[in-house]
């Protein structure tokens, strides 16, 4: 089973404990075993799932935006983004290079196109720019992949 990941960066440390915990929590209803993880790898819930995924046994794939992607990551994420990289079992790229708005758009049309299910930590707004997390569910809706919405009561971005 292959199953993305989307969803809101840059939420508090109450709010990262809280997603953490139900993606863990999501990650064990499956059978790791068969479980592959694709995922863009930004800071946030895309590495949070992945690290999930990999720590009970499952596999990862990533989804490059751009070539320009990882620079335009915060810096204290690199580490993260690249042990995660090194993990890939495959790496899909869209083969734009700016990680523009678009790009990130592209990259999660390329990453629903892979998956079985999506899940999406989204507060259920719209997204601040074009291709945030709200645009991302709404294209995974019109293509017939399911959506698994995750998100901690009475939190906010």
């Amino acid at each position: 089973m292959r199953v993305g990941i989307t969803g809101h960066r840059g939420l508090s440390k109450d709010v990262e404990q809280r997603v953490r915990a139900m993606l863990d929590e999501t990650v064990r209803g499956f059978d790791a075993r068969s479980l592959t993880a694709v995922s863009c790898i930004a800071d946030g819930p895309d590495s949070w799932f992945a690290e999930a995924v990999l720590k009970h046994g499952g596999q990862l794939e990533v989804v490059i935006p751009a070539t320009e992607y990882r620079k335009n990551l915060p810096e204290w994420h690199h580490p993260v983004y690249d042990e995660l990289y090194s993990s890939a079992v495959d790496v899909h790229e869209t083969g734009m290079t700016e990680s523009t708005s678009e790009a990130h758009q592209a990259g999660s049309e390329v990453l629903v196109g892979l998956v079985d299910e999506l899940i999406a930590v989204w507060d259920g707004k719209p997204a601040w720019a074009y291709g945030g997390t709200a645009d991302v569910v709404a294209y995974a809706q019109r293509t017939g992949v399911p959506v698994r919405i995750l998100w901690p009561e009475g939190a906010s971005r």
